[in-house]
């Protein structure tokens, strides 16, 4: 190859290597069964409705920075839109055990914040209605608020959130084994 072709061919891959761009991350908040179903589930629980604040129901992971801002995060993604990732993951964590007892629950998520090195916030009010033993409804709305303390990664945040869905999915599946409207005791 002569040289006058090697010097614009050489720029050309230099020129491409500097275009390309971080992969994407993918996270998801289903946490890893350790040996087969997740603790806890104890009943048959459709979700009726599960909303999300519509600034971090994306696809890209938001992140608090600083009081009043938020930054998106544009290599690090959730398998789903948040919503969808939620709802996934409380699903896998509720209906894993299954019993006689049916259940509708809706869930509001007023905060889910995220701050690396800090902790992951989850803040929701849900409305569970079950079918007693004695056809009799039992109806709860309760409010929980659930912070973790999480590592500087994204995966540490990532991790500090799926505990938060768990602890979540383990008060709600503990207000369905029981008989009366109170709220239970978060976990």
């Amino acid at each position: 190859m002569p040289f006058s072709l090697k010097i614009p061919l050489v720029s050309l891959f230099v020129f491409l290597g500097a275009c390309a761009s971080d992969p994407v991350h993918y996270h998801t908040l289903m946490a890893p069964h350790a040996g087969g179903a997740p603790q806890g589930a104890s009943a048959d629980i459709q979700l009726e409705r599960i909303t999300v604040p519509p600034q971090v129901d994306r696809t890209e992971i938001v992140i608090r920075q600083g009081s009043s801002g938020l930054a998106v995060l544009e290599f690090e993604w959730w398998g789903a839109s948040l919503a969808d990732e939620f709802q996934s993951a409380l699903e896998d964590q509720l209906n894993a055990g299954g019993s006689q007892r049916k259940s509708f629950l809706r869930v509001d998520v007023q905060r889910f914040d995220s701050l690396p090195g800090q902790y992951a916030l989850l803040e929701a009010t849900w409305r569970l209605r079950s079918m007693g033993a004695s056809k009799n409804v039992i109806e709860m709305t309760c409010h929980n608020t659930l912070q973790t303390p999480a590592g500087a990664s994204i995966e540490d945040l990532v991790m500090a959130h799926q505990n938060n869905v768990k602890r979540l999915a383990a008060t709600i599946s503990q207000a369905t084994r029981g008989t009366s409207s109170d709220c239970p005791k978060v976990q």
